[in-house]
């Protein structure tokens, strides 16, 4: 492969970008490692990125530090993202990502993993950005992929405490449990989404503490959760972590000695069972 090439690999800050990036390094000692910050990161993301960088013996390239989710959000009138208008995928992640690149030749190395190859990742329509997937091809599954953040000395973020994903602590794709958690360990950042939920209701002319009927909840994400606000979910805490304990319970039944973070991943309550954005949440 001509030394012209640049070989890249995005780092979400979730457990198996990190790991992959763990795994190339020996394989690829010019690799070039970036992440695109959103400006809203949970603070367990950016102080993991820090120890990474220390085991990769390199800095790991900051993309789009000057044009947040606040940003992007004014540029789309108040308009929350959701899985039908990714706008901060495609604004936050993608683009970044491509301009960063340029014109050269690349190769892009994702993380998916053998036992979630009919996943789809990121793999950009340029032609000049080739995407390899080095987990599948040496069939390296979830284990696998403990196994090589263990034994490289940086284990977890502390988000797998009580999240399945990486990603913006507003992200709209998290389950209901997950925001009780980002309620109870950052009860500022559940604030600042509850701000940014309000403002949109207000501006359509709803009531943030209302039931939401089928004609005003078309065509556009009025809420980050599905059928109501954070301020309504906060209110049923005990009743979603009820059911996320749970569906835990079950989890942990289907298979003994299930580590926390598989048993997190595995655990489908009846509130929500949302797939993660494709691009983020590696």
């Amino acid at each position: 492969m001509p030394d012209s090439i640049r070989h890249i690999c995005g780092i979400s800050g979730g457990k198996d970008s990190s790991a992959l990036a763990v795994y190339m390094r020996p394989r690829v000692p010019e690799m070039e490692y970036f992440f695109c910050d959103t400006g809203a990161e949970l603070p367990e993301t950016y102080e993991y990125l820090t120890r990474l960088e220390v085991i990769l013996g390199q800095p790991i390239a900051r993309l789009n530090a000057s044009r947040g989710f606040e940003h992007w959000f004014e540029v789309f009138r108040g308009t929350l993202p959701s899985p039908q208008m990714r706008w901060c995928t495609k604004n936050m992640k993608i683009k970044p990502i491509e301009e960063w690149i340029g014109d050269a030749p690349a190769r892009s190395y994702v993380a998916i993993r053998a036992d979630e190859r009919n996943r789809k990742g990121y793999v950009s329509t340029k032609r000049n950005i080739e995407t390899c997937f080095p987990f599948i091809e040496d069939e390296i599954d979830r284990k696998g992929v403990l196994r090589i953040l263990e034994d490289a000395g940086i284990g977890l973020p502390e988000y797998y405490e009580w999240r399945t994903r990486s990603g913006c602590y507003f992200c709209f794709y998290q389950r209901k449990a997950e925001w009780i958690g980002l309620a109870d360990r950052h009860p500022e950042l559940f604030d600042r989404a509850v701000a940014i939920e309000q403002k949109v209701l207000l501006e359509a002319g709803a009531d943030g503490e209302a039931d939401f009927t089928d004609r005003a909840m078309r065509g556009r994400q009025y809420t980050w959760s599905g059928g109501e606000t954070l301020v309504q979910l906060r209110s049923r805490r005990d009743e979603i972590l009820a059911r996320h304990d749970a569906a835990l319970s079950r989890a942990a039944t289907r298979q003994a000695n299930l580590p926390l973070v598989e048993s997190l991943a595995d655990a489908l309550d009846e509130d929500d069972d949302t797939a993660p954005c494709t691009v983020c949440a590696l």
